[in-house]
């Protein structure tokens, strides 16, 4: 009687281990599914991160152009050319050796 109460004894021994296996084994699966998730959440964030550096590169060289067109625009401000275009477009001016001939109205 002693043999078979050991034997019953191993198989509740044996069912408790493959128990604990399965525990194990759940909680690994579980770890493994919130790495995932994360790790997909990550490299969402990384595509973002991607994208908003390319459109702040974009603005970037946007801005150096516009410093270069309006450095180049404050250097012809200061011409005699530019003066001249404007008193003569805006204020009507002439030069001295200039004559001015204005149509008839009708």
């Amino acid at each position: 009687m002693k043999t078979v109460k050991r034997a019953k004894h191993r198989s509740n021994n044996l069912s408790g281990g493959a128990i604990g296996m399965i525990g194990i084994l759940l909680i690994i699966a579980l770890v493994a599914t919130f790495i995932y998730r994360e790790e997909e959440s990550m490299r969402a964030d990384e595509r973002s991160y991607i994208e908003r550096e390319a459109s702040l590169n974009r603005q970037i060289e946007e801005e150096e152009q516009r410093t270069k067109t309006l450095t180049e625009r404050k250097k012809y401000v200061a011409t005699n050319q530019y003066i001249e275009e404007v008193a003569k477009s805006e204020l009507g001016l002439i030069n001295s050796d200039e004559v001015l001939i204005k149509a008839k109205d009708e």
